[in-house]
């Protein structure tokens, strides 16, 4: 009954005081990311409304011969929604009413919003910038009547097209990548990635059900990236490339707020990269709530809002477990999960395993200390 209950509810959350100065400091410390990512979207609709390059082409290539498709199984409007709304939907019922984090849905939306919006300028600056043929260009282009290829290299430009202007004929000529298939992969791979997370996928015991459920959003992506070849809008190879695109652009992005799917914390976003306003023989006694950042990088943790329940970090949550068990760091029956060789260890490190200085922890490293098996 209290797995149900935590299904359903949650982890039992403790509310804290409003920390109006911290909200502020913290607003003003991601306002640059959050105009940033819009700049981007403003830089999308620029490079959409470019008439771009247009390549030479052949008119007996039968792979550009194909009917144009006036509705598409999947028009980019649906796409949006379907990788785009659907996935900042979904982190935010997790976050605020399952997680009930504010710092939560910050760093989920912010990483959403900046992978589809880096994705999709990637993908608009290529397109006017290859040019290449779409599946149905012929279609559009209209040739006019005993066109013939150039007789020196046997190709032919848009000259000879009747039909030389407009959205659909310039449109023509962005095949490569496919729009569709980066968009897609780089929101519901992120959904996927954010949904992983959550659940501990790499937790080593092996659920079949955490499975089911982080591939359905890809399956999502690959059926979207299928139909435009099915719309004969896109070569193979243009939504193998923008698949490739969208899934880099979205495994960077998360992690950038959030840990690796192997770290025991890798359900909770970074800190704040605010130093805490609270002392640390305070924050030592607040409930985990964050990943920690990298040492050394001067960025702290603390309370940010009423619904951020926790913002310590792993190594005072590990200190918290250690004094239930009547343990301390320092004592004989403790030991590190997975402890370096005693000459890679510098003196300040101690018995510690610091976290890699990349982001995520790496398979088996946790930074902090778990007691060992008593033989009475």
């Amino acid at each position: 009954m209290d797995f149900v209950r935590r299904l359903v509810r949650g982890p039992e959350r403790k509310h804290r005081q409003w920390d109006q100065k911290r909200f502020l400091r913290l607003v003003i410390s991601y306002a640059p990311d959050w105009i940033f990512t819009i700049v981007l979207l403003a830089i999308i609709g620029y490079f959409t409304d470019l008439a771009g390059y247009k390549r030479q082409f052949s008119l007996t290539d039968t792979s550009i011969q194909h009917t144009f498709t006036e509705h598409q199984r999947v028009s980019f409007p649906e796409c949006i929604v379907y990788a785009g709304v659907v996935p900042a939907i979904l982190i935010l019922l997790i976050a605020l009413i399952w997680r009930r984090s504010f710092w939560d849905w910050h760093s989920g939306w912010l990483g959403l919003l900046l992978s589809v919006s880096l994705t999709t300028v990637f993908t608009q600056v290529v397109k006017v910038t290859v040019g290449r043929p779409r599946p149905d260009l012929i279609d559009r282009c209209q040739p006019v009547e005993g066109a013939a290829n150039a007789p020196v290299y046997g190709l032919a430009t848009w000259e000879i097209c009747t039909v030389q202007s407009g959205h659909i004929f310039d449109d023509g000529f962005k095949s490569f990548p496919s729009g569709h298939s980066s968009f897609a992969w780089s929101g519901l791979l992120y959904l996927s990635l954010y949904l992983c997370g959550k659940m501990h996928i790499m937790d080593r015991r092996g659920h079949a059900w955490k499975a089911w459920i982080a591939i359905t959003p890809p399956i999502g992506a690959a059926l979207i990236a299928v139909s435009r070849t099915m719309d004969y809008r896109h070569h193979a190879t243009d939504v193998i490339a923008g698949s490739i695109l969208g899934i880099v652009i979205s495994w960077m992005t998360y992690h950038l707020y959030y840990p690796s799917l192997w770290s025991p914390q890798c359900h909770l976003p970074y800190s704040p990269r605010i130093p805490p306003t609270l002392p640390s023989d305070q924050l030592d006694s607040e409930p985990e709530g964050t990943a920690r950042r990298p040492r050394g990088d001067g960025r702290g943790h603390g309370a940010v809002l009423p619904m951020h329940r926790d913002s310590a970090s792993i190594d005072s949550n590990a200190s918290m477990n250690l004094s239930d068990r009547g343990l301390s760091p320092t004592s004989p029956n403790t030991i590190p999960l997975e402890a370096p060789h005693p000459a890679a260890l510098s003196p300040s490190q101690g018995e510690t395993a610091p976290r890699p200085m990349g982001g995520g922890y790496t398979k088996g490293q946790y930074q902090g200390y778990y007691p060992t098996a008593r033989h009475d």
